[in-house]
């Protein structure tokens, strides 16, 4: 249905995927044939473990095929029917929702086509499958989803949604940079035209056509373009990687293919002709105009005195300081936003925290709850760990798990939802969540005792009106295999955050792991140790394997793990930083040279100024007054365009404003600092001119 052709031996067929038919075989990507097999073709055929399962080996992909989602790459790949194979079997549950259907069209349909008729064939479809387990109202709602088509040609990934705002957002400020970076060589090209002058001059008396004068200028231009956008494009190809690296995590391993691009090649390429063209071919045109006459005769004072010649160059600057201002606090948000992520306390510890994944499939059922017991005394008997629990819910995980409660209490009844995780005793303690009221989980609070929960403070606000709570109902909706169910509350926890970092606090109700509706052949355990974790994560290992070697285990770092999910943040941070950093130091260069160049052609007249009798002071004072002016003129256009377009990270801002008064000011500032420091060197060189120096000007 793809097109994808094997690299070696054989793709699926309709009989690989059949119930009943055993494991079957298995096809390896290019990338797992070439890291595991060396690439030799006595792979096909052979034997792979997967789980407890055995494939065989039947096919090879292609290097270029990684899967359907951008971003990620699979190892292996088995028919669908094998999921029968596994614990969690859902090829017969209505209620598991984790296959993407997809199709090629026939020649001459369309997609409109296709989403018609699945829309129409909705219905019949929506009936036929209704969920088990439901109470009846998500009957209903189930009945009226209908299906549709959408265009697949490009894969499908979530990075897409979670990066599109982004990236679009860098491609804004690669462009504020790219104008502030022209800007600056219109600028310095047009002194340099003003300073050649006298060339120009004496090449056109000499006979020299304009045409020639303006392609001899304009092939100067694209000499630097040219060689700019080939430093640039060895610069990107490493640069590139770095990006992907800041979006990787240790769960989600990134794969793109940033090898050479002709269409980016191009794009770039055109932007660098288009660049010089527009930039390179002003300064040309005005130099080609010069009247011969008129600058050979003019000698110093006179082109010293055309200060109107000037009004291009600080109207750039201008515009330069304008858009670096516009950069440098967008960029200082960024990084004030994930500043504030790093630094939020969710309500729990992170440091020492320790997360193990455990698997318990190949046991028995009857054997799940034990081995748990087991499992968390050993864990618990490791010297270096202070305390240890279970969870269903590990926090900031992205994770989440809602069901429909109605809250019976003082002040009546209330329907709504909460978030619910099932924890053994102490796991407050392992996660340093303070019990505000009431008792904390113990032994007791068994699968056969009476069911009670801990809510959180939202949960009591929203549902109980701030009363005391302790000895609430509250009663879960049904769900497959979670049937309704009534809970006593027995006490309040703190609030704390739950998937993500930004999200505001929710309801969340915390019940006895042993209570759990449906316990599988896994555990989630939270370790809080005192100790080294790579020691504590070795000793883990090595008590599971003590216990039962055939448990399956993986570690994370909680602190890791919460310091990846910021990854787009961070990201954000460090390249609108880097951008703003850059258009900062564009800025002192572009003022520093307009303001060299203009005391350079002025030095007659401040050499007549001193020996008036002119002190240095005032020398200093008039060339910085005259950039520091150029300054807060772009300053002040610079925070119109802030307040205008800074609403653009709303979504990307944490805890702070896009108008944040603090940080325009602080911006505005620095660039009046920069500004100084660009024009003190050429204010002070000017004020140690020598009047007899500068007179001989003339």
């Amino acid at each position: 249905m793809l097109g994808v052709s094997p690299l070696r031996g054989r793709l699926f067929s309709a009989e690989d995927d059949l119930r009943g038919a055993g494991p079957g075989g298995m096809v390896i990507s290019y990338a797992f044939w070439q890291s595991e097999f060396g690439g030799q073709d006595s792979a096909i055929g052979k034997s792979l473990t997967l789980g407890d399962r055995v494939f065989q080996i039947i096919g090879v992909t292609p290097p270029s095929f990684f899967g359907l989602e951008v971003g990620k790459n699979f190892d292996v790949a088995v028919p669908v029917s094998t999921r029968a194979l596994w614990w969690d079997n859902v090829l017969d549950r209505r209620d598991a929702w984790w296959l993407r259907v997809m199709g090629r069209l026939k020649p001459g349909s369309t997609r409109a086509q296709a989403a018609e008729y699945a829309k129409a064939i909705s219905p019949g479809i929506m009936e036929a499958t209704v969920p088990t387990g439901y109470g009846p109202g998500s009957g209903e709602t189930y009945r009226k989803c209908r299906l549709s088509a959408f265009a697949a040609g490009t894969g499908v990934s979530q990075l897409r949604s979670e990066y599109e705002r982004s990236l679009w957002l860098l491609l804004g400020i690669t462009g504020l940079v790219l104008v502030t970076a022209c800007v600056n060589l219109a600028n310095l090209s047009l002194a340099r035209a003003s300073a050649r002058a006298r060339e120009i001059a004496v090449r056109l008396a000499l006979g020299a056509s304009r045409a020639r004068l303006i392609r001899q200028l304009l092939s100067e231009s694209l000499l630097l373009a040219g060689a700019g956008a080939a430093a640039g494009a060895g610069l990107a190809h490493w640069l590139s990687r770095s990006m992907v690296w800041f979006l990787a995590t240790q769960g989600n391993r990134l794969n793109l293919d940033l090898d050479a691009d002709w269409r980016v090649l191009a794009f770039t390429s055109v932007v660098a002709v288009l660049t010089c063209v527009l930039f390179g071919l002003t300064p040309a045109i005005r130099s080609s105009r010069i009247a011969p006459g008129a600058a050979l005769s003019a000698g110093g004072r006179g082109i010293a005195g055309n200060r109107e010649r000037f009004a291009l160059q600080r109207g750039l600057c201008v515009l330069q300081m304008a858009v670096s201002l516009v950069l440098l606090s967008g960029a200082l948000l960024l990084v004030r936003s994930f500043w504030n992520l790093i630094t939020l306390h969710p309500g729990f510890r992170q440091d020492g925290i320790l997360v193990t994944y455990v698997s318990f499939a190949h046991q028995p059922a009857e054997r799940y709850e034990v081995l748990k017991r087991e499992l968390l005394e050993k864990i618990r008997s490791i010297p270096q760990v202070r305390a240890a629990s279970t969870t269903s819910h590990i926090p900031l995980s992205g994770s989440s798990w809602t069901m429909g409660v109605r809250v019976t209490g003082p002040q009546g009844v209330k329907d709504g939802s909460s978030k619910i995780t099932w924890v053994s005793p102490d796991f407050f303690k392992t996660m340093e969540i303070p019990v505000l009221s009431g008792r904390d989980f113990n032994d007791r609070d068994t699968a056969t005792s009476p069911k009670v929960a801990l809510v959180n403070e939202t949960f009591v606000r929203r549902y109980l009106g701030n009363v005391n709570p302790i000895g609430a109902t509250v009663r879960t909706g049904a769900e497959p295999n979670y049937p309704e169910a009534a809970y006593e509350v027995i006490g309040v926890v703190r609030d704390t955050k739950y998937s993500n970092l930004r999200q505001e606090i929710p309801p969340i109700a915390f019940a006895p792991a042993p209570q759990h509706p449906v316990p599988g052949p896994w555990a989630a355990i939270m370790i809080r140790s005192s100790g080294p974790l790579p020691g504590v994560i070795a000793t883990v290992k090595q008590r599971t394997a003590e216990l039962d070697p055939s448990i399956r285990l993986g570690t994370s770092v909680l602190r890791t793990q919460v310091r990846e999910g910021l990854a787009r943040e961070r990201l954000m941070a460090w390249l609108s930083g880097f951008f703003g950093v850059l258009a900062a130091v564009l800025v002192m260069v572009g003022l520093y040279g307009l303001i060299a160049y203009i005391t350079w052609t002025r030095r007659n007249e401040l050499g007549i100024r001193l020996a008036l009798g002119a002190q240095t002071g005032d020398i200093l004072w008039l060339v910085l007054r005259q950039g520091l002016q150029l300054a807060a003129l772009g300053i002040a256009i610079g925070l119109a365009g802030a307040l205008a377009l800074t609403g653009f990270l709303r979504g990307l801002l944490f805890g702070v404003a896009p108008t944040d008064p603090p940080t325009l000011i602080a911006i505005s500032f620095l660039l009046l600092a920069v500004a100084f420091v660009a024009c003190w060197l050429p204010a002070r060189r000017a004020a140690r001119i020598h009047p007899m120096e500068a007179l001989r000007c003339e």
